[in-house]
């Protein structure tokens, strides 16, 4: 494997920022969900991602020509490993991309209630007006091909994310919200699948591994590395957390923001950090999808620049159209996280692991420890994907 030229320093900080995304906001909501022992859930999850992490580091050792999560796959399991990779990815890449939409949404009208537009005999108001609206604001950004500006911006993103915790706890200590809320459940077994997926879905950076393990100059620092951003952001789940259920007990929402008092100066911060994250990451989310479909056009009928406009045009507009059909921010994204996340941070890892370097060769610790995941997220992709869908379904009933 060729040496990359990124320090541990700046790799770490691309790790962090890959692994702080919008499940920060609903990790309250999760542990109103699984209760507080569920709290050694999220440790465990943590643990797992961190391990299968290193796993795709051995991965990448195994063959020079491997660059990306897809490689790993085709190395492992042939061209289906990397179609059955790239699949799970491009699907966790456009669900996360229909929940920002929805994010916004919510977060909007919760800022600006009430907001309404009719145009002839078509109106919108509330959470789909607002949709609409950032629809029309992000489409553009993902005509760009260049995304240097795009991915500056976006990689601000852990420090929003401490921004938005520093918030939260501003808006309990000094601007009169408390720790008031009446959250005392110690555990809650029906609520374990979503809890669970919903944590799972806060690890998901592992299709950027590879890239990061690429980059890495000492590739060997590599597992310390991902020490450090796990171990990081999970203090910042871990404190948002405890801090949302303190707050608003089992009365929290889906995403935290929601709860708190509009007025407030600090609620503001928190909102307004929460509603930038989304709009900067969107185009650097849909465009690994709307690349592939447009290479598969070229390859057929040939693409110029008007194609790709009109492809990455359509994919705004079908998550507009998801996003208004499933506005369900914490069931859709425990969905992703049961069904997707566990898929791409767990169980294939896992699986092309073994799969390169045989079971033979592994000692009894790697063994046991790869069994354990492979079972927890088994367990986790069928309880969770069936609870997540069978949520969604109510709602829509």
């Amino acid at each position: 494997m060729p040496a990359g030229t990124g320090s541990s320093v700046r790799t770490c900080i691309n790790g962090l920022n890959a692994l702080s995304g919008v499940g920060l906001l609903s990790v309250p909501y999760a542990l109103s969900q699984g209760g507080w022992l569920s709290l050694a859930l999220l440790a465990a999850v943590a643990a797992a991602c961190w391990y299968t992490g290193t796993l795709l580091g051995h991965c990448m050792d195994a063959d020079a020509a491997i660059r990306t999560y897809p490689d790993i796959g085709e190395r492992a399991f042939g061209r289906a490993g990397s179609l059955v990779v790239s699949a799970f990815m491009y699907a966790e890449l456009y669900l996360v991309a229909t929940g920002f939409l929805i994010l916004e949404g919510d977060n909007l009208d919760k800022l600006f209630p009430g907001a309404s537009i009719s145009l002839g005999t078509v109106s919108l108001a509330g959470k789909q007006l607002f949709v609409v609206l950032v629809a029309l604001v992000i489409a553009p950004t993902t005509w760009l091909r260049s995304l240097g500006v795009l991915a500056y911006v976006s990689a601000t993103g852990v420090f929003a994310s401490v921004i938005i915790v520093l918030s939260v706890l501003w808006a309990a200590a000094v601007d009169g919200v408390g720790f008031s809320g009446r959250g005392t459940t110690p555990l809650r077994i029906t609520g374990l699948p979503t809890a669970l997926g919903l944590y799972i879905f806060c690890y998901g950076g592992h299709p950027v591994f590879p890239t990061l393990y690429t980059s890495m100059k000492q590739k060997s620092q590599f597992p310390k590395m991902l020490v450090i951003c796990f171990l990081l952001c999970t203090l910042n789940y871990g404190a948002m957390a405890v801090l949302g259920y303190l707050m608003y007990g089992d009365g929290v929402l889906s995403q935290v923001t929601l709860n708190l008092p509009a007025a407030r100066l600090s609620s503001k911060v928190a909102i307004y950090t929460t509603l930038l994250n989304p709009i900067s990451k969107y185009a650097l989310v849909v465009t690994p999808i709307a690349a592939a479909i447009e290479e598969r056009i070229r390859g057929a009928v040939g693409a110029g620049a008007a194609v790709s406009v009109a492809v990455r045009t359509l994919l705004v507009l079908s998550t507009v159209a998801v996003a208004l059909a499933v506005p369900f921010f914490a069931d859709l994204m425990a969905l992703v996280g049961s069904l997707l996340n566990v898929g791409v941070c767990m169980l294939l890892p896992c699986a092309c692991y073994v799969r390169i370097f045989g079971a033979p060769s592994m000692s009894r610790g790697e063994a046991a420890a790869i069994g354990m995941i492979l079972a927890l997220g088994s367990l986790v992709a069928v309880t969770g994907t069936y609870y997540s869908l069978m949520k969604i379904i109510h709602e829509l009933m």
